[in-house]
């Protein structure tokens, strides 16, 4: 016995969207996970001086990179979004540059409060990966 099922015409079309997103999805994750380094790993400052970080990426992310700062027991901050725009609240000494696979971020006029570990994540993509080593900020 054979049973016919007659969709709809919507339902056609909700299976259709649904066929569309996965293979979105797909192609998405099949470009292959970028990869994140970022030098220096440690860097001493006395305040007033600047630090700059490099950020690069196995492929180009365009300028979709962004900057965190995380202190001991507390979750990252987000400093830098689309390489150079500050997030709300964050002073115009952070800085951030660049386009494609070669980033910088810059802390002009180091504060102690500046001490702390800083992430870069490159946004592209997912899996949203950030470096796997951070860079250690110390303000003596």
């Amino acid at each position: 016995m054979v049973h016919q099922i007659a969709l709809s015409k919507q339902d056609k079309m909700v299976s259709l969207i649904y066929l569309s997103f996965t293979i979105m999805i797909y192609l998405q994750v099949s470009r292959g996970q970028i990869t994140m380094t970022q030098s220096p790993s440690s860097k001493s400052v006395l305040p007033g001086e600047s630090i700059a970080i490099t950020c690069r990426s196995s492929s180009s992310v365009g300028n979709e990179m962004s900057f965190y700062q995380q202190k001991p027991g507390q979750a990252p901050k987000l400093l830098i979004y689309y390489t150079s725009n500050r997030f709300s609240g964050v002073p115009n000494r952070f800085s951030g540059s660049g386009s494609g696979t070669d980033f910088s971020f810059t802390i002009s006029n180091v504060q102690t409060e500046d001490a702390g570990d800083y992430y870069c994540q490159q946004d592209n993509s997912f899996p949203l990966t950030v470096t796997q080593a951070n860079t250690k900020t110390y303000c003596e």
